[in-house]
């Protein structure tokens, strides 16, 4: 016999379905053109429901972010996350930065949409601008993480004289979503090349 749905799971069901709607609402329309309504329309549920859960309109919208950055709900850190702590524990610099651009392929492939929907409100939101702002700063502060890791693996050294604080600024761009969507979605390079390419790039110009 089936056990019955809790109210707990019904509630993270609906919280789920709003996020997936919004997600894709965001996506296709913007963020002007998503509106509350038509989320919530989408996810069949009402308005008052969306504003309950998640306050307004950009805290809906950070929540989508998080999720597809993180793949799941879970509040912890990236830091924290299995990918990323093989990523520092990686005894060989260049498996490290193998990994790095790896793990960079599969949230971007989640995350990239929704970045570009943040970066481009950005200009002309305030409340958005500072959502891009904050991003920005996360995952600087993850690559300066692996960075660090990074240089605490070569015995001689960066490349070129880099330290920390450069291969973080470096690893930055080249596992971007700017980089990422003029390169996979603007020229229409596979993940895979992609994947391939911001390894050897990182190693051409970090390693000895």
């Amino acid at each position: 016999m089936t056990a019955p749905v809790t109210r707990a799971e019904k509630a993270r069901r609906t919280r789920r379905r709003m996020l997936d709607a919004a997600a894709g609402l965001f996506v296709e329309r913007g963020w002007t053109g998503a509106t509350v309504e038509d989320i919530a329309r989408r996810a069949e549920v009402g308005v008052q429901t969306v504003y309950f859960t998640f306050g307004n309109k950009r805290a809906l919208l950070k929540e989508v972010l998080d999720t597809a950055i993180a793949g799941d709900t879970d509040p912890a850190a990236t830091l924290d996350r299995p990918w990323a702590r093989a990523v520092l524990a990686a005894p060989d610099p260049a498996e490290q930065l193998t990994l790095q651009a790896a793990g960079a392929r599969r949230v971007l492939e989640r995350a990239a949409p929704v970045l570009e929907v943040v970066r481009a409100a950005a200009a002309s939101e305030p409340e958005l601008a500072e959502l891009w702002r904050t991003s920005m700063e996360q995952r600087h502060t993850v690559q300066l993480a692996f960075a660090r890791a990074l240089v605490d693996k070569t015995d001689g050294g960066l490349r070129d004289g880099h330290d920390a604080a450069s291969a973080a600024d470096l690893a930055f761009t080249v596992l971007g979503p700017e980089t990422h969507g003029l390169l996979v979605t603007v020229r229409g390079w596979s993940p895979d090349r992609w994947e391939r390419w911001a390894a050897d790039a990182l190693v051409r110009q970090l390693l000895p």
